[in-house]
């Protein structure tokens, strides 16, 4: 379990694929903190700690999370918004985040609002995911709260700490995101259509 927020940026420092898995070697400024066999949160994404070397460490995604998530599509050199697994005793600053990508989205607006931020997206509908206005939304494992929702996509407003401290500094119009939606809001559709 995560809460989506951000502990720091990883580096994607190398890529290798093993038949339908992805080897992932990134660094970053908790590497030594980290250890083989723990879970931390890549752009949302669950992934297991498998090897450790000096300020490396490394993850293998699989061929169902490459199918749905925007994990295979990372570059070496490409930054990605890390966070370790919550404390049970922590405050749960964000919301309830499984690091379970539901599907992705594309960005299809990024407005500088000369002080703070505002990025649309559009997602796939017939999966049957929906957002509410004021809800929670996990974008790349990061916790926002949805504006302006519609049917297929939504908007959320973004601070300048946010910007600096995520990946968002480098999204644009186009690129591909991990959603996580939030999980109460599926449990209640689920009970709905029973």
């Amino acid at each position: 379990m995560f809460t989506g927020i951000i502990e720091s940026a990883a580096k994607v420092v190398l890529l290798k694929k093993d038949n339908t898995n992805l080897h992932m070697s990134l660094s970053c400024d908790l590497t030594q903190e980290l250890k083989i066999d723990q879970s931390v949160a890549h752009n949302g994404v669950c992934l297991t700690v498998v090897a450790i070397d000096g300020n490396q460490y490394t993850v293998t995604a699989i061929e169902e999370t490459l199918n749905k998530t925007n994990i295979g599509t990372l570059k070496e050199g490409d930054i990605v918004n890390i966070e370790r697994a919550m404390k049970m005793d922590a405050r749960l600053d964000g919301h309830i985040v499984q690091g379970h990508v539901d599907q992705t989205a594309i960005c299809t607006e990024a407005i500088d609002n000369d002080g703070s931020w505002t990025f649309s997206f559009e997602y796939d509908s017939k999966l049957n995911n929906v957002t509410i206005e004021k809800g929670s939304i996990c974008i790349n494992g990061v916790s926002l709260t949805v504006v302006d929702s519609k049917a297929n996509s939504f908007s959320v407003a973004i601070i300048p700490y946010t910007y600096e401290h995520t990946g968002f500094k480098t999204l644009s119009v186009g690129d591909k995101i991990n959603l996580e939606f939030d999980v109460i809001g599926k449990y209640v559709k689920r009970l709905m259509s029973l």
